[in-house]
């Protein structure tokens, strides 16, 4: 049986292993749906008069995503941990059952302190724990097609962002619930989903510490520290989700302030073209890479060095022009080389770390970037106040080339000295 069809035990069939994909393609799916609701419905929420009195302010409405985003990345280390000790099936269930009942009562709750405990904390912390063990489990059924296992199952966050943009704006113009009708329909189907999950999902160990002595909390963090390469994909992860954070976070208020859309037209065109062309760049991404990685074993760091360094313009241009169709323009060729990036972003993290330290990995890389993208939401809201919006956003630019950079610098300085792709 083929090397990435093995899967501890060898009683997975060789299908299951794009079958683990569609499953968790569906969580993912709904597991950055529902965090969309929020960017698209924030107008409404900050009008209305359950919300806070007299509605949120936008560094209060700010600080509800900041505190999700910090909740998120303060609990992923924990899942990443975890994930590399633990059944990762029970995991993903808890992660995906978590935040839809966050989602849920999120659409139940009223005024800033609840928006703050169920979206922020509940549904951070249920978030929190699926990335990791999701990343870990595709990684160890797909070592030879790990970045195109990993860029489909980053289309489903394409998917989910696109549909909950429309799907939510809709919502909340048509059901007498207004802004909470889309929390409350999202939360559900997550709770169904995962009892799709708990029939489906195969119980299996990770093959490649099996019979082994397990590894100690000290001698994972030895073994990535020592990993400069790794440390410096991290900075430069931060510097994305930054931007990620924040343009998801406000994009749809820019263009309702800017061209005069609906929630719903806004909600959705913030993310359609930007997702469509990013859907492009991470199928292309991942293919090509996965072909030359054999010949070529820096061609996931260069992915995601172009990714960035390419990016960061349309970032910028995005907000100066007056027309719609240029805004849209700028929207998916951002979205083309974020897709790019996205395609190798944890592919090249793979590259340099050993297989059993993989989950711990993700979830530290993970945590730092949400930590630094959780003041997003809050400086971008302080800079409308003062500046407005558009220099907000377009601040977003330098963040994508500081980190093109950083990851240049480390594939030129540290990247042979960590490799580990052969050893995988």
């Amino acid at each position: 049986m083929r090397q990435d069809c093995v899967a501890g035990n060898g009683q997975v069939p060789p299908s299951y292993k794009w079958q683990l994909v569609g499953l968790l393609c569906v969580a993912f799916f709904l597991n950055q749906g529902n965090r969309q609701i929020y960017s698209t419905v924030l107008t409404q929420i900050k009008a209305a008069a359950d919300v806070g009195g007299l509605g949120l302010s936008d560094v209060q409405a700010g600080m509800v995503a900041s505190v999700f985003i910090a909740c998120y990345g303060l609990c992923v280390p924990l899942a990443g941990f975890l994930g590399d000790r633990l059944r990762r099936k029970w995991q993903l269930l808890f992660s995906v059952l978590v935040f839809s009942v966050g989602t849920l009562l999120t659409g139940f709750g009223g005024g800033l302190v609840s928006l703050i405990l169920f979206y922020g904390v509940l549904f951070g912390a249920g978030e929190a724990f699926y990335y990791p063990p999701a990343t870990s489990l595709m990684s160890q059924f797909h070592e030879k097609s790990r970045a195109t296992a990993f860029s489909i199952h980053q289309t489903a966050l394409y998917a989910g962002i696109m549909f909950s943009g429309y799907f939510s704006g809709y919502l909340s113009q048509t059901f007498a619930m207004q802004w909470r009708a889309p929390f409350v329909i999202f939360g559900a189907a997550g709770i169904l989903w995962s009892l799709v999950l708990l029939i489906f999902l195969r119980d299996t160990p990770n093959q490649k510490v099996l019979g082994t002595a397990r590894v100690t909390l000290r001698e994972t963090l030895g073994h990535i520290m020592g990993k400069r390469s790794a440390l410096m994909l991290a900075v430069a992860f931060g510097c994305m989700v930054y931007v990620d954070v924040g343009f998801k976070t406000w994009t749809p208020t820019f263009l309702i302030e800017k061209f005069g859309f609906t929630p719903e037209k806004a909600g959705f065109v913030a993310v359609f073209f930007h997702f469509v062309c990013a859907f492009i760049g991470v199928m292309a991404g991942g293919r090509l890479t996965d072909r030359l990685a054999a010949r070529r074993k820096t061609i996931r760091f260069e992915a995601n060095i172009l990714g960035l360094l390419l990016g960061a313009p349309f970032i910028y241009l995005m907000t100066r022009g007056t027309s719609e169709w240029f805004c849209f323009a700028m929207l998916g060729l951002f979205g083309l080389f974020r897709g790019i990036y996205d395609s190798n972003l944890f592919a090249s993290l793979f590259d340099v770390i050993k297989p059993q330290y993989r989950a711990t990995a993700t979830g530290l890389m993970l945590s730092f970037a949400f930590l630094v993208g959780s003041f997003s939401p809050t400086v971008l809201g302080y800079l409308k106040s003062r500046f407005g919006l558009p220099f907000g956003l377009a601040s977003l630019s330098f963040s994508y080339l500081l980190g093109g950079v950083i990851i240049l610098a480390a594939c030129a300085l540290f990247f042979n000295n960590d490799y580990e792709g052969s050893k995988a």
